[in-house]
C-alpha cells in the first residue's frame, strides 16, 4: 500500500522527479526513474508523482480529478505489470469535445477508451462497487490519451506511477445521469482510428466492472489523507488496448449504453 515507507531516500526520490520534470520541459523522453528508486517501491514511486504535482501546482496549475491506471488485463499484458495505480487530472488536460489535439503537446501518446465519472459529493466513508455510485452524478464515455516521460515506455510499475501514472490528455464525450446508467460491468467497447476498429473491450476488463476501479480508487486516496472530492472527474480506466496514436487520425468510442467520445491529432496545423 502506499501508507508504507519508502525503502529509498529523499535525495532519490528529489532526483527521480527531476528527471521526470525535465524530460517534460525540454520535450525529450528520459531514462526509467527504476535505477533511482527501484522497480517495484510503490511508497517511493508515490513520492516522486507527489512532488511533480506538487511543482505543477506551485506554478498554476489545478487538479479537477483522478485517474486509476492499469485496469485492463489487457493494458497490464502491454506494460508488464499486474496491479492497478492512480495519478492526478489537471484543469488544462482537459480537451473540448470538436477541438482538435495538437500533438506536439505529447511525447509518446497512446489512447484508450474508457468511462469517467463525475462526483456529485466527497467520497469520505470507506465505499465498495455496490455503494459508490451514491457519491457520482453521472458517468461519460471518455478517451484518455496517456503519456510516458520515459522514453519507449519502457516502464515499471515504479516507473509509471512516478510519471503521474503516465497521464496526458483527456476528452468527455456523451453523459448519462447516474440513476439511468446500465450494467457496467457488461457495457461493450468499440474504438477506431479514421473508421477501423483498433481496440475492444467490455466493462468487466476494467477491474471487474468500472464501479470497483472507482471504488479502489475512493479507498486509497481515503488511506493516503487525499479523498475524492465533489466535482472531481475521475477516469476509471481502460476498457480494452491501447493504441499508439497517429497524428492526423480522428478516434472515435462508442460505449454501449452510454453513448460516443471523439478525438482528432494535429500537427498544430489543420486537421
Amino acid at each position: 500500500m502506499t501508507t508504507n515507507t519508502a525503502t529509498v531516500g529523499a535525495a532519490a526520490i528529489t532526483q527521480a522527479a527531476a528527471r521526470l520534470l525535465a524530460a517534460q520541459r525540454d520535450s525529450t523522453p528520459c531514462a526509467p526513474v527504476r535505477d533511482l528508486i527501484g522497480r517495484a517501491d510503490i511508497p517511493a514511486a508515490y513520492a516522486v508523482q507527489t512532488q511533480i504535482v506538487e511543482h505543477f501546482v506551485a506554478g498554476g496549475r489545478r487538479l479537477v480529478g483522478r485517474k486509476v491506471g492499469l485496469t485492463s488485463p489487457a493494458v497490464q499484458q502491454q506494460l508488464g505489470v499486474d496491479q492497478p495505480d492512480f495519478g492526478v487530472l489537471f484543469e488544462d488536460m482537459n480537451c473540448p469535445p470538436g477541438s482538435p489535439i495538437e500533438a506536439t503537446r505529447l511525447l509518446q501518446p497512446k489512447i484508450e477508451a474508457e468511462i469517467a465519472f463525475v462526483l456529485s459529493r466527497d467520497i469520505d466513508a470507506a465505499v465498495t462497487a455496490q455503494t459508490v455510485p451514491q457519491y457520482v452524478e453521472y458517468a461519460a464515455a471518455a478517451l484518455e490519451i496517456v503519456d510516458s516521460r520515459i522514453v519507449g515506455w519502457d516502464i515499471t510499475l515504479g516507473d509509471t506511477i512516478a510519471d503521474n501514472a503516465s497521464s496526458g490528455l483527456y476528452a468527455l464525450g456523451d453523459t448519462v445521469a447516474v440513476d439511468n446508467l446500465p450494467d457496467l460491468a457488461a457495457v461493450t467497447m468499440s474504438m477506431t482510428a479514421n473508421g477501423a476498429v483498433v481496440s475492444t473491450g467490455v466493462g468487466a476488463d476494467c477491474l471487474g466492472s468500472p464501479w470497483e476501479a472507482l471504488a479502489w480508487l475512493a479507498n486509497t486516496s481515503r488511506e493516503v489523507g487525499a479523498p475524492l472530492k465533489s466535482g472531481e472527474v475521475v477516469l476509471s480506466g481502460a476498457l480494452g488496448p491501447m493504441v499508439a496514436v497517429t497524428t492526423g487520425h480522428a478516434y472515435a468510442a462508442i460505449i454501449s449504453g452510454i453513448g460516443s467520445v471523439t478525438a482528432t491529432f494535429t500537427d498544430g496545423g489543420h486537421p
